[in-house]
């Protein structure tokens, strides 16, 4: 019997994006996509984890919200990560693109910038950024590799640096003032901080999409959970409630034109205060906000993430599953373990698509569209983070 996938009718509750008509020429560097035979899947690579590295000098919260999140990310490489350029890393820095510091006496294996620890984990092009506040999946544009100026690390050097530099921003927000945050102007001075780090003392060409959640409160009597939605590309934000089996919001992707997402870097007239969308979002506790990479969202439906999600949280409360696909005892692990088990097993079911040559998909459906003759799923990089709402402890 043949399973045929087909494209679900679904409700979404709440749904709030735009797109701003440019009235300027664009240079849009499309991403370069291989047929699924050519993919390079005997070097893909595969991680997960429930945090990704932060600076020991990095500051602590003072006044934290009533809210955070338990999370954790789970990414799959379609190619083997290369390591930044210089002054990023030193030219004897080997394979591994989180590996030595630019500084000659440095322990930190790791690349910096400014004399910093760059914030995040780079999955490919893509890059991801954990905390109990905020999160990130950024998916950097392959195609800067063959450009002049280019370097094939230059993709994800781009996205990486903006997760860095937005989280930093961020992170600021958290000890002064009672404003409400304002991711937007967070991604605008991570934008600019990004553009002075790859144009001195030498140029770097680059591109990426955007896309966070910040978690904060309403500040009423008793708090409720909001949380701040950045959009800007085609990377997603999307909000479950996975008791009722419902999707409560979806970030809307932005385009210029198919496979042309909007994006931050060399000889794009997209800026974070003109172009990216920001949505507050009301939430409740035990909701699950994802932050996902087009590796998802090109492979598999609205429908299907939500169900990956719903069943895979069932396995988890069941105690039939652990995070290493283990048995594991009632009470044994965390929520941010949970959720690392919830990344993973969404992972799992893009991999599968996107290795399918026959498999009907969101990306060959929206092809279709555009005339073009495509089948099967998308092989790309895969960056997934769950992140479930939870109340402090007082």
């Amino acid at each position: 019997m043949q399973t045929v996938r087909l494209k679900p009718r679904i409700s979404i509750n709440h749904l709030t994006s735009s797109y701003i008509r440019l009235h300027s020429p664009l240079r849009c560097y499309t991403r370069t996509h291989q047929p699924w035979q050519q993919a390079e899947a005997r070097r893909s690579e595969s991680s997960s984890g429930t945090t990704t590295p932060i600076p020991e000098e990095a500051l602590t919260r003072k006044s934290p919200s009533p809210f955070y999140f338990e999370a954790g990310y789970a990414i799959f490489a379609k190619r083997r990560s290369r390591p930044f350029p210089p002054p990023f890393l030193s030219n004897s820095s080997g394979n591994n693109p989180d590996s030595p510091s630019t500084h000659n006496h440095s322990k930190d294996k790791r690349p910096t910038v400014d004399g910093e620890l760059i914030r995040g984990i780079t999955n490919g092009d893509d890059a991801v950024l954990v905390s109990d506040s905020f999160i990130c999946a950024n998916d950097g544009v392959g195609a800067w590799a063959q450009k002049e100026k280019g370097h094939a690390a230059l993709d994800r050097l781009w996205s990486r640096l903006i997760v860095h530099f937005w989280a930093t921003e961020a992170e600021k927000h958290s000890y002064g003032g009672n404003n409400d945050p304002n991711p937007v102007a967070y991604l605008q001075k991570a934008y600019e901080q990004t553009k002075k780090a790859t144009t001195e003392p030498e140029e770097w060409f680059g591109t990426t999409t955007a896309s966070s959640a910040l978690i904060s409160d309403d500040h009423k009597s008793p708090p409720h959970p909001v949380i701040y939605v950045t959009q800007l590309g085609d990377s997603q934000i999307m909000v479950l409630r996975p008791r009722d089996r419902e999707i409560i919001y979806k970030s809307k992707e932005q385009w210029h034109w198919f496979d042309c997402p909007r994006q931050l870097g060399t000889n794009s007239p997209d800026t974070p205060e003109n172009n990216a969308v920001m949505d507050r979002v009301e939430i409740e506790e035990d909701d699950v906000v994802l932050a996902m990479s087009d590796g998802v969202i090109d492979n598999l439906w609205d429908h299907e993430v939500l169900q990956n999600v719903v069943d895979s949280m069932h396995k988890w409360d069941n105690g039939d599953v652990g995070p290493d696909g283990d048995g594991r005892e009632p009470g044994e692990q965390s929520y941010s373990d949970k959720m690392l088990f919830v990344a993973e097993e969404l992972v799992k079911g893009a991999k599968v698509i996107a290795q399918d040559p026959f498999a009907e998909s969101p990306y060959m459906e929206k092809a279709v569209e555009e005339g073009l003759s495509i089948e099967g799923g998308k092989m790309d990089d895969i960056s997934v983070v769950a992140a479930q709402c939870k109340r402090r402890k007082i």
